[in-house]
């Protein structure tokens, strides 16, 4: 409360700042210092776990040793993992642009930062959309011989998300670079509304509709993939309330909710305030609290990276077997290649007696070269 009470203690500090040359845009930025200092701690907070999360589970999805093919949800999930990871890179750059007034910080931040930054929110929102879907035709077609299951499908619609996002991002850095006009002095400036010609202008909205068309997709097909869910297992349960499947089905329900709540709660609140600040700027500048609301919810929305890799962890088998410790998967595979041994045995035992050695396997047999 105390630091609410002092972001909103001089809302006559935007007058200076507010004023600026400008034909096209109408800046509406309190400048308080205790705000700034909030935000650049808050932000290097989450660089620094966001950085540590996502490039361990990295490391875990290329660096080490695969012991199963990739599935297409496994594809989905590096991607994801992938795209937050690029969002914990993007973060010092907005770190400066809070801590310095230099217009070449500003310039950089504007026109590669921030559209780095929004390229790899949207491609978190996306790819958060694809698994929910991924998942719920698994519990359609459990034997996973459905199209969008291949992994080939992944590839491809991998693919053209990221070739959608980054055309649309070079785009507009293209035209930003090419219309802005170069600023002299920025006060107190942290957004990037002052550098916009009015091209640029009219592709922000543009981008800015897109965005929320997206947004708004995807959190409708979250919502309605979770209630199927829903009511898929209440159906199972009708049926036969302790069979195994209604069990599946009651675990997909648990992982569809962690995921849909992740994505309500990073990304809904951003959405709710950013497109009205998008479209409707002239009138929200008259509220000084205003501005400090759209900033909360992208250091909101930017929580992703620390929440995700739960997401990683419950979503996928594979990443949970590269976490486990080698000595303890390659008991399970002892174990494993001892009983198929007994079976053989029991079907012939000259065949089994021709090849001793496969009784054991030595504790330095790597998870690869046991399967």
């Amino acid at each position: 409360m105390q630091l609410l009470s002092l972001l909103l203690d001089n809302p006559g500090d935007t007058t200076q700042s507010g004023k600026m040359n400008t034909s096209n845009s109408t800046s509406c930025e309190p400048v308080h210092p205790t705000a700034h200092i909030f935000f650049i701690s808050i932000y290097s907070l989450i660089f620094l776990v966001g950085l540590f999360l996502n490039g361990f589970t990295l490391r875990v999805y290329f660096c080490r040793p695969q012991r199963r093919a990739s599935s297409s949800v496994t594809i989905y999930l590096k991607n994801l993992a992938a795209s937050d990871f690029l969002i914990s890179l993007c973060l010092p750059i907005r770190i400066m642009n809070y801590a310095s007034n230099s217009v070449d910080i500003r310039l950089v931040y504007c026109n590669f930062g921030a559209s780095a930054f929004y390229l790899n929110m949207y491609a978190s929102i996306m790819f958060m959309g694809y698994i929910a879907a991924n998942r719920y035709i698994k519990i359609i077609h459990p034997l996973g011989n459905h199209t969008l299951l291949k992994t080939r499908t992944a590839f491809i619609i991998s693919i053209a998300t990221w070739s959608v996002l980054v055309a649309m991002t070079i785009t507009y850095m293209i035209l930003s670079l090419s219309t802005q006009e170069r600023q002299d002095h920025l006060p107190g400036m942290v957004s990037c509304d002052v550098l916009h010609s009015k091209q640029l202008n009219v592709l922000y909205k543009v981008i800015h509709c897109f965005s929320g068309i997206i947004f708004i997709f995807f959190l409708a097909s979250l919502v309605y993939l979770y209630n199927r869910t829903s009511h898929r297992l209440a159906q199972a349960q009708e049926n036969q309330p302790a069979s195994s499947s209604s069990k599946k089905l009651a675990k997909s329900r648990r992982n569809m909710l962690v995921l849909v709540s992740v994505f309500c709660v990073c990304f809904v609140p951003y959405h709710l305030v950013r497109l009205p600040y998008a479209f409707m700027k002239h009138i929200w500048c008259s509220f000084s609290w205003f501005f400090y609301l759209k900033e909360m919810t992208i250091v909101v929305s930017v929580l992703n990276v620390c929440l995700d890799p739960l997401i990683y962890f419950i979503f996928c088998k594979a990443f949970r077997a590269q976490m486990s410790l080698k000595p303890e998967s390659n008991t399970v595979q002892v174990a494993s290649e001892a009983t198929v041994m007994e079976r053989r045995s029991s079907e012939g035992r000259q065949s089994f007696l021709k090849n001793p050695r496969k009784l054991s396997l030595p504790l330095s047999t790597s998870p690869t070269d046991v399967l």
